[in-house]
């Protein structure tokens, strides 16, 4: 048990570290299918798992100057009072109904991160961020260097990206208290899609978001959930090694790669947990 637990926190550790999220669409399947956690005590321990490779995964990218701290921070934040309620609701569904709700969100946020990657025609990172304008020509997203709650040209605009980072919060806190991930394969989409963030900052700044909201949605389960310590620790151990692994590996590829890599892997595993929960149904 050990020693399978250890395995796949090293791979997911690897996909948290190269894609900036996408560890807890691995942990909460591996726990329950791998481990014979229950979906509610996995949700428990994935998110123990994840904020901690998260914070191992900002270190590493903080070096090489790949964070966006005030959006992250800003992210993360807003999402804290929603990680509480989606705890709340995670502890009165039953677990086939919980497993459906994760595979199909999985899916549809690589079905959004592959549609606006083609849409946007594999362009480079630095025409990501390049500014988006609106019906009147006012720039509407950050320049590549990174998009920042301090660098909006005009009050309408800040309101504007406020709302967006507000909402982008508010959405994968709760989600991170129901389904027991980190949020970052939404957090991703979102700074990619939503936020105009080049995918080699939003991988970093993902992980930022993470620690956050990990943080506040295990703060809210304390006392109403047993952990499995035996399990936990191993496979964090494990994943923090990976973590620190994956991010040399995505040094190595381009924004088009991993964006592709992290929607196909959104998409097996929602497919396969999907699968999975209809038959248990």
């Amino acid at each position: 048990m050990i020693a399978l637990a250890a395995v796949v926190g090293l791979i997911m550790g690897g996909v948290i570290g190269a894609l900036g999220g996408g560890g807890g669409v691995l942990t909460v399947p591996a726990l329950v299918y791998l481990l014979g956690q229950s979906a509610q005590a996995a949700t428990a321990s994935s998110v123990v798992i994840v904020g901690v490779t998260a914070a191992a995964g900002v270190v590493s990218w903080l070096r090489s100057g790949g964070v966006d701290w005030r959006t992250g921070i800003a992210v993360g934040a807003a999402g804290i009072p929603a990680a509480y309620l989606g705890t709340l609701l995670n502890r009165h569904v039953e677990q086939p109904v919980l497993l459906l709700a994760f595979a199909g969100l999985t899916i549809v946020a690589a079905a959004a991160m592959l549609l606006d990657n083609r849409r946007r025609d594999g362009g480079d990172d630095g025409a990501r961020a390049a500014d988006v304008r609106d019906g009147d020509g006012a720039p509407a997203a950050a320049s590549a260097a990174g998009t920042t709650l301090g660098t909006r040209p005009a009050t309408r605009d800040r309101v504007l990206f406020a709302s967006k980072v507000i909402g982008t919060g508010l959405a994968v806190g709760f989600l991170t208290g129901f389904l027991g991930v980190g949020g970052g394969f939404l957090v991703v989409p979102a700074l990619v899609i939503v936020l105009r963030t080049p995918m080699s900052l939003a991988i970093g700044t993902s992980l930022l978001v993470i620690v956050v909201n990990s943080v506040s949605s295990l703060v809210s389960r304390l006392g109403a959930v047993h952990l499995d310590w035996w399990v936990i620790a191993p496979f964090t151990i494990a994943a923090v090694l990976g973590a620190v692994l994956g991010k040399r590996v995505a040094a190595r590829f381009s924004g088009d790669a991993l964006i592709r890599a992290f929607a196909i892997l959104l998409v097996v595993v929602g497919l396969g947990v999907g699968v999975q929960s209809l038959v248990a149904l």
